[in-house]
């Protein structure tokens, strides 16, 4: 995983207006031009990767929404993977990180990068990203495709029902009793508000998806005391890549949503 800090992401987060808000010419930009600047990214960490490994470097893949769709200009992360023969070691990551620093200081503290060897005995490699490797991954460099093993449906669950749950609830909680939103947390607090949607899509499902996969498929197949409409609106500010203030009225529903999913998992 690269280097990245609470305090260093909300620091470059500041920036965002650099590539998420204007093109180059001065015009504004849109998802496809960030889309662009980071696969370009990830094609110099990709050859970084493969100089550095030599022969143990296996493949190196696009993953997330730059793989299965809904890439948004200021929202989305940068999801990248890494399959080696023997895996990758710290002094490694932390240079990656300087890496992807120093080629492009504004999208660096957006790239995440799950990593395994060859036996996806060790790494980074939670359940929906092996999922999301092994349906959606968009190799740009491969030397061997390395078959990873499937998490089944009650491996997912046992997943989310552990961190990611009990984090979002955490955040959710903290969030309702903010009496303002910090600029810094815009970005955190619209995916609170978007996260439980995604998370009952792969409880049910046993599948990874885009937001708005997970919303069409929840319009379908309610949730008992899911805030559908609610879920909608912050899906549409993240396609506008606009400010989520307009949703912070709403803090206050963010413990009824993690209560719903409560008594999903139930």
């Amino acid at each position: 995983m690269l280097i990245r800090t609470q305090e260093h992401s909300r620091r470059r987060g500041r920036f965002l207006v650099c590539l998420t808000d204007m093109a180059n010419d001065g015009t504004p930009s849109t998802d496809d031009v960030v889309r662009d600047a980071a696969i370009a990214l990830a094609k110099q960490l990709c050859r970084s990767a493969m100089g550095r490994l030599g022969n143990e470097f296996l493949g190196f893949y696009l993953i997330g929404s730059l793989a299965h769709g809904g890439f948004n200009r200021r929202y989305s992360d940068i999801d990248v993977a890494l399959i080696t023969e023997y895996g990758v070691d710290e002094e490694f990551l932390e240079a990656i990180n300087a890496e992807a620093e120093a080629i492009s200081p504004d999208l660096a503290h957006r790239v995440s990068l799950f990593w395994s060897d060859c036996e996806f005995s060790k790494g980074r490699f939670p359940p929906l990203d092996r999922l999301d490797y092994i349906d959606h991954a968009v190799a740009l460099e491969e030397v061997e495709k390395v078959a990873a093993p499937k998490p089944d449906l009650e491996e997912i669950r046992t997943y989310l029902r552990g961190t990611p749950f009990e984090q979002w609830a955490e955040r959710g909680t903290v969030f309702s009793t903010h009496s303002t939103l910090d600029p810094d947390d815009r970005k955190s607090y619209l995916k609170t508000h978007l996260y439980p949607a995604r998370f009952a899509f792969s409880w049910i499902t046993g599948k990874i998806g885009s937001n708005d996969t997970a919303l069409e498929y929840l319009h379908a197949h309610p949730v008992d005391g899911l805030y559908m409409e609610l879920l909608d609106r912050a899906l549409a500010c993240r396609h506008a890549a606009a400010d989520p203030d307009s949703l912070f009225d709403d803090r206050g529903t963010l413990p009824a949503q993690y209560q719903a999913c409560a008594k999903l998992i139930s």
